[in-house]
């Protein structure tokens, strides 16, 4: 299940509400794409500053709209483990596929923390889990070794990989059978090149076919191919980071006018001069 191009999906508001009109209508043009699967209430999704009410009514309307076309993994973490155990029990409960969960934030927990968190979320109800390894949102990694020692549990069968260490990744595919998959547009490529399996795109929110062509392009071994779109896209991934995100693909998503970008405080629209630099991406790829 865990395998190919998954959109982490922004969550579009409308005067401070979640717009789920559009909402239903950023999953359609998904799927029709041929994203592989949504994973919404992540962090590209805003999920810090939605509260749990919201978040789940985001797995409703996901699950509901999807109709089991794709699958549905959605964010179900938190920093507190009972908060993470409530969401990840009512995700299965909408019946999502499957629940993305990050490594807990701010308190930084030991590996045996970490190892006790998601052995809890796991147990909490029979739902697949994938990590989440952030460091950079969360001050703090997962250890390959904390990875193996979780994927003996039935159902932590995935993990999103965005630590930017190709050595990690390799140490993790050495050590345990887990399903990795990018959680960076611009390591696709080498992660699966070392034996991913896919990608939870920031990107596919703009392009989704060409996520989506070039995790095929990968998965059948077609590696020439594979570096000349990753090539062309590299450039275009950096844009999408020159803020933090989601600013930038909320903006460039306002200037393609696939929706009305708005975000919620503490983020905030983005410079004069990244709009600038974000037409110039789009131009170049020919999205404007």
């Amino acid at each position: 299940m865990f395998k190919g191009s998954f959109v982490a999906l922004v969550t579009p508001f409308k005067n401070s509400k979640i717009d789920e009109d559009k909402f239903r209508e950023l999953i359609e043009r998904q799927i029709k794409n041929g994203t592989d699967g949504i994973v919404p209430c992540g962090c590209t999704g805003e999920a810090a500053t939605l509260s749990h009410d919201e978040q789940k009514r985001l797995m409703d309307i996901t699950v509901e709209t999807v109709k089991r076309r794709v699958p549905v993994v959605t964010g179900a973490g938190s920093n507190n483990t009972s908060e993470a155990v409530s969401l990840t029990k009512y995700a299965k409960k909408a019946g999502c596929d499957g629940v993305l969960s990050i490594t807990p934030y701010y308190n930084k927990p030991t590996p045996q923390g970490q190892y006790l968190h998601f052995e809890a979320v796991a147990k909490a109800a029979d739902i697949p889990v994938m990590l989440y390894n952030v460091p950079s949102r969360t001050g703090i990694s997962i250890k390959p070794e904390t990875i193996a020692a979780l994927n003996k549990i039935d159902n932590i069968v995935a993990i999103k990989e965005a630590s930017g260490s190709i050595e990690q990744v390799n140490q993790i595919v050495a050590l345990c059978d887990i399903t990795v998959l990018s959680g960076d547009d611009a390591m696709t490529l080498p992660i699966m090149n070392a034996g991913g399996k896919g990608v939870v795109s920031v990107a596919a929110n703009i392009i989704p076919k060409e996520m989506a062509d070039l995790v095929k392009l990968l998965q059948e071994g077609k590696i020439d191919e594979a570096q000349k779109l990753h090539n062309r896209l590299e450039p275009f991934f950096k844009s999408l980071f020159i803020e933090t995100n989601p600013i930038p693909v909320k903006a460039a998503m306002g200037i393609m006018r696939i929706m009305e970008p708005e975000w919620r405080l503490p983020l905030c629209p983005p410079t004069a001069d990244t709009v600038k630099k974000l037409e110039g991406a789009l131009k170049k790829q020919g999205l404007i």
